[in-house]
């Protein structure tokens, strides 16, 4: 028999009663019962309960025996009595008998529990992350992860791409956050980063003249945390193909990513890949404030500047005054109650926003103003035609002559709309009625508004759209639902300086090449692209400039002058110099796929060793400050900060 175990604690069955086994795992629960002591033997596979009586030569070293102490059990499978089974686990049907038990490992007292799934401080379980990989939910993360990865590389091969390592030690590369910077012993003075991406390196490698590239590929950037995104490294399915445009990006790396979700969903719906929509930036930040939309939420906002142009309304009517302002609805379906829209203001209010306005319509009726029509079965009704009747008992009671009550049938409901709120109370009904008809709403239903200049207000849209989604119920919490974001610009503007840049990835081959460039570059929109997935950005990519002179030209535009290309980017511009092949690609983001689908909010939970959100590693303490030594080799010395 093997030194620690014979068998996992996942693998007995009634098969094996009778048999002397050895199983060895930590003490996940020990539970006296009067003189019989059991304990739930769990490994990485499963649990098994062990049981040790007073006849056992175990038993008293087991009474000794601690939570997650590492023990080794040998002992009898027994069949358990019937009324014991526990259909949950896999050895549900039987326990074994513990004839002796050896200590492997003892533990001292937790810092924080593994039974169970309790709510616990951060720093501790990041401090003690090796007791935390123990519980259920994170143990299982991990695996999910590790299948996840599999799975990406498995579809990868099958789709003829082939698998290269790109270097860890390089050159520092602009992907639009921080390097991390390496000092060079032997080059004092010089220093190394790590990789952004493998962006430079995979593009060499289409140069190279390999077809299909991908990679499970470690990246580092310094960035700030969020809760969807590390701030140190991360993991990325990496991609690149020669010879292709961007629609065979999409018709290959789609199903990838559809059958990863639908191995992994674990019975929610994923839209099939040939759906997914293809959706503009521009349009995209105008529907959804966003330019990683949640289409499981099917609210679009809306311009209806229009409506407000020299209206009563003062506020929007003198924003619309300036140049490149305008308002924005966000309609509400169903929300037409004061409550909610006491909920919403609050909502704003906690986003910084005095609040926002809104328009709820309502159906006026008799009596009192009834929001229904004769054939609601709507108990609101009734109860203000027992009010009726009411009404008519007291005027008898004090001898008046009432008009009696007509049975329920009879009653008349106007079927009337009212806009109703403070904006409605400025711009009249006339306008208030051509907004719900743009909006296509009904009796019952609201709207939002928003206004200014669309860069200032649209990340409060987006979230007020997500808020109202999600209070509405309108979120269909049982769908992966994906979009591709297309036409991005290649150039922004600064907003104070007005100095041009890229907007996105420098290395995309402008939409209709020199020539595009050639104007306004504001106007010019790059072959780049993103996947949306629930509100997440889960992928990245573009077609590639492999044209040296449209890629000096484009740098020129964004304040890059050649000799500052050939310094910073000098090897892939030499490359293109040799017949360089067309070539696109992207990145998934392998930590957020595997955060959606593990249903977690933080990313922090399907990493297996994660930083802080101040970037430290509490386990092995980093970052830490270095040694002399190690300052002296590297001829570097720690300058004050003021």
């Amino acid at each position: 028999m093997h030194a620690y175990r014979s068998h996992t604690c996942a693998d007995l069955t009634a098969a094996h009663v009778g048999e002397t086994v050895r199983l060895s795992g930590w003490v996940h629960r020990i539970r006296d019962h009067g003189g019989v002591l059991f304990i739930d033997l769990r490994d990485h596979f499963g649990i098994t309960q062990v049981l040790a009586d007073s006849d056992s030569a175990a038993f008293k070293d087991i009474e000794k025996l601690r939570a997650e102490y590492c023990i080794r059990i040998e002992g009898t499978v027994k069949a358990r009595d019937a009324s014991l089974v526990n259909a949950k686990l896999k050895t549900g049907e039987i326990e074994v008998y513990a004839r002796a038990m050896d200590i492997l490992g003892a533990a001292d007292d937790l810092p924080l529990p593994v039974f169970g799934e309790p709510d616990y401080p951060e720093e501790t379980r990041l401090a003690y992350r090796f007791l935390d990989l123990r519980r259920d939910g994170l143990h299982a993360n991990m695996m999910l992860r590790s299948n996840v990865v599999r799975s990406m590389r498995n579809r990868m091969w099958d789709q003829q791409f082939t698998e290269f390592q790109t270097p860890i030690i390089t050159a520092s590369s602009p992907e639009g956050a921080r390097d991390f910077l390496v000092p060079s012993r032997l080059h004092p003075g010089k220093f190394y980063a790590l990789p952004q991406a493998p962006q430079q390196f995979k593009q060499l490698i289409m140069v190279s003249g390999f077809d299909k590239y991908f990679q499970i590929a470690p990246c580092f950037r310094d960035e700030d945390p969020r809760a969807d995104r590390s701030p140190t490294d991360f993991y990325q399915l990496d991609v690149e193909m020669s010879f292709v445009e961007q629609e065979d990006v999409f018709g290959t790396v789609g199903p990838v990513l559809q059958g990863v979700f639908e191995e992994f969903a674990g019975g929610k719906k994923v839209d099939p890949c040939a759906d997914w929509p293809r959706i503009p930036y521009a349009e995209s930040l105008l529907k959804y404030g966003s330019d990683k939309p949640d289409l499981r939420n099917p609210i679009e906002m809306q311009v209806v500047s229009e409506h407000f142009r020299g209206s009563g309304f003062a506020i929007f009517a003198k924003l619309l005054e300036n140049e490149g302002t305008e308002i924005r609805a966000i309609p509400a379906p169903t929300g037409g109650s004061r409550k909610f829209c006491d909920r919403m203001n609050a909502f704003a209010q906690a986003q910084g926003l005095p609040g926002m306005g809104y328009i709820v319509w309502q159906a006026e009726g008799y009596p009192n103003n009834i929001v229904l029509d004769v054939n609601h079965p709507d108990t609101k009704r009734l109860k203000n035609l027992q009010n009726i009747e009411r009404d008519y008992n007291e005027a008898l009671r004090l001898g008046k002559d009432p008009e009696a009550p007509k049975p329920i049938g009879e009653y008349e409901f106007s079927t009337n709309t009212v806009a109703k709120g403070p904006i409605a109370n400025n711009i009249g009904q006339d306008r208030c009625e051509a907004i719900r008809d743009q909006l296509n709403l009904k009796q019952g239903d609201a709207a939002f508004f928003l206004g200014g200049k669309p860069a200032q207000f649209e990340g409060v849209a987006a979230k007020a759209r997500d808020e109202i989604g999600r209070e509405l119920k309108l979120v269909d919490e049982n769908r992966f639902a994906f979009a591709w974001i297309v036409d991005f610009p290649m150039y922004e503007a600064d907003g104070e300086t007005g100095k041009i840049d890229f907007s996105h990835n420098p290395f995309s081959m402008p939409q209709g090449g020199m020539a595009a460039l050639d104007g306004d570059p504001l106007a010019v929109k790059g072959y780049q692209y993103d996947l949306a997935c629930n509100g997440y950005e889960i992928l990245s990519g573009a077609i590639r400039n492999h044209k040296p002179e449209i890629m000096y030209r484009a740098f020129e535009i964004a304040g890059y002058p050649n000799s500052e290309v050939d310094k910073r980017f000098g090897g892939m511009v030499k490359a293109f110099k040799f017949g360089a092949p067309p070539h696109g690609g992207c990145a998934a983001g392998i930590d957020r796929i595997v955060m959606l689908l593990a249903d977690e909010a933080n990313i922090r939970q399907v990493i297996m060793f994660p930083m802080t959100q101040r970037a430290e590693d509490l386990l092995l303490v980093a970052p830490s400050a270095p040694t002399n030594e190690q300052l002296r080799d590297l001829g570097l010395r720690i300058a004050p900060k003021d």
